[in-house]
């Protein structure tokens, strides 16, 4: 089932991708902490630099499911319309998006 209007508004699946970010992050960790004691500080160095960056991810991602359902929507929320380049403020096209120099 389509969670957005792709490509204009692609919804993320925010909660696997938490659950994906806290595999790389455990493995990352086995890996500097297995490699350290292996001897390899090189390596180990690399995975404690994937680890930074999988904690980087997932606090991202817990930062947008804590936003609530503009970046976590639920299933009885339909996709966004996207803007299409109208400013219904001022009732007035963008600059990019004229069509023949004048607006409707």
């Amino acid at each position: 089932m389509r969670t957005g209007n792709e490509p204009l508004h692609a919804r993320s699946p925010l909660r696997m991708r938490c659950g994906l970010a806290l595999w790389g992050l455990l493995w990352a960790i086995a890996g500097a902490v297995a490699f350290a004691l292996a001897g390899r500080p090189e390596w180990a160095a690399a995975c404690a630099a994937l680890a930074m960056l999988a904690v980087t991810d997932l606090a991202m991602v817990i930062r947008h499911i804590h936003q609530g359902p503009h970046y976590q929507p639920g299933r009885n929320i339909p996709p966004y319309e996207p803007d299409r380049g109208r400013n219904e403020a001022f009732r007035r096209w963008n600059a990019g998006n004229r069509r023949g120099g004048n607006a409707p």
